[in-house]
């Protein structure tokens, strides 16, 4: 069973997510609070595995407990939020969360989001992603990488590819960019994915736009 702890102000949507991932009978929800500090105090005295977090909260916000979260405890931050919270994506994956997903998801979604960050890996939706993209990149700005990223690993062309796919850019629009073909593209991901042991391009994204691993 995957411990579960839900956060979310709204009391109406707390109660609704119990149920729903109850459900699936593979999560036990071990709580259900009303703000970010009360989820922090749980995770830090309790066993979790998973703590979905709305973003806005009282008392401390998700991105806040996010952060305290992963820093005093083994419990996973995973926000579950809605199109009005984009300013904070940035802000929640740099704080430690492991996804970001928007609540008009249907429940299927929802529980497999929750078993991908139990499982060690990363959740960023593509619609999310692209908010995050719209906001740290500009048309006549360059992409440049975090600073935590390990420029040392990367050939300067993985680099070039990985800003790409930051940006959003199919293989195809790549291979345009920098006159070569799809096939070199696809085998340049390849070896990104390699030295990164990640999983998926989202994560290419992910890493050079946060420098986060994970």
């Amino acid at each position: 069973m995957i411990k579960v702890l839900i956060a979310d102000d709204n009391s109406f949507i707390r109660e609704g997510m119990r149920i729903i991932l109850a459900s699936f009978g593979e999560f036990d929800i071990v709580a259900a609070v009303e703000d970010g500090l009360q989820a922090v105090d749980y995770c830090k005295a309790n066993e979790v595995d998973v703590a979905l977090l709305d973003v806005r909260m009282p008392n401390m916000n998700g991105v806040e407990a996010a952060r305290l979260i992963s820093e005093g405890s083994q419990a996973k931050p995973l926000i579950l939020t809605t199109f009005d919270d984009d300013a904070y994506i940035l802000d929640a994956v740099r704080s430690g969360a492991k996804g970001y997903l928007l609540k008009n998801n249907d429940p299927e979604q929802i529980a497999a989001a929750i078993r991908s960050v139990h499982g060690g890996h990363s959740v960023l939706q593509d619609a999310v992603l692209e908010k995050l993209r719209a906001g740290l990149t500009a048309p006549a700005a360059p992409a440049a990488p975090a600073p935590a990223i390990d420029r040392s690993l990367f050939t300067e062309r993985e680099l070039e590819v990985m800003a790409r796919i930051a940006k959003g850019l199919s293989n195809k629009e790549i291979s345009r960019e920098l006159f070569i073909s799809e096939g070199t593209i696809a085998n340049y991901i390849t070896s990104i994915l390699n030295k990164t042991a990640l999983e998926h391009r989202t994560q290419i994204a992910i890493y050079y736009l946060t420098g986060k691993l994970s």
